[in-house]
């Protein structure tokens, strides 16, 4: 029996395993998850029903719109708004720097440079006011069982997840099928989430910190 130690993955093997997971599954998005072109169908209003459920109590909540065949949150964006809820959305600064800005309406929300998902117009906030909110929903295209995160690849959710307050739950909106039992590649400045929202359900990741906590 061989003493040698196990070698760990390089990191060019661990970003080429997360580029393979990613085209898979932007393609089973593109097969699996057309959206209307306009209005909602029934998988938005469910997932809708679910994040409502999710972050009741927050008085505020750090979302995303979501573009093309992410699971829906521009009807949920509108429910939130409708109760009151202040909603946080990324703003794309000089040299790709994010920031923030407050949701104003789907009426207000417009692409401001091609290729970038849309984005309110308000004044802006730097990414600190993440620390500010009770409750973030981020995108993902997949999570495993223990919180494992698979983004799109910038990275940016990784530098401001760690911004947000103790005890405040990072849920991850994604297709049904992309929760796996894993696990998903993953580096050292890879964040985890606490909790998932898809057009099924709702729940907090077990280990997840945020399992014993509840909002409000």
């Amino acid at each position: 029996m061989s003493s040698d130690p196990v070698r760990r993955p390089a990191a060019q093997e661990i970003d080429d395993a997360k580029d393979d997971l990613r085209r898979a599954v932007r393609r089973r998005r593109r097969h699996n998850h057309p959206h209307p072109a306009t209005g909602h169908n029934a998988a938005c209003r469910a997932l809708t029903e679910h994040a409502l459920e999710a972050v009741a109590g927050a008085r505020s909540v750090a979302a995303y719109v979501s573009v093309g065949n992410e699971p829906c949150t521009r009807l949920l964006l509108e429910a939130l708004d409708e109760r009151g809820v202040a909603v946080l959305l990324p703003v794309l600064g000089p040299q790709l720097s994010r920031s923030w800005a407050y949701f104003r309406g789907s009426e207000d929300l417009a692409e401001r440079a091609p290729g970038r998902p849309p984005e309110p117009s308000g004044p802006t906030m730097d990414q600190g006011a993440v620390a500010e909110v009770d409750a973030l929903i981020v995108p993902a295209l997949s999570v495993d069982g223990a919180g494992r995160r698979l983004g799109q690849g910038g990275g940016w959710y990784d530098r401001m997840l760690p911004l947000r307050r103790e005890g405040v739950v990072a849920f991850a909106a994604i297709h049904p099928e992309e929760l796996v039992a894993g696990p998903l590649p993953t580096e050292a400045h890879d964040e985890p989430v606490d909790a998932v929202i898809s057009s099924q359900a709702w729940f907090l990741l077990r280990g997840s910190p945020a399992a014993s906590l509840t909002l409000g």
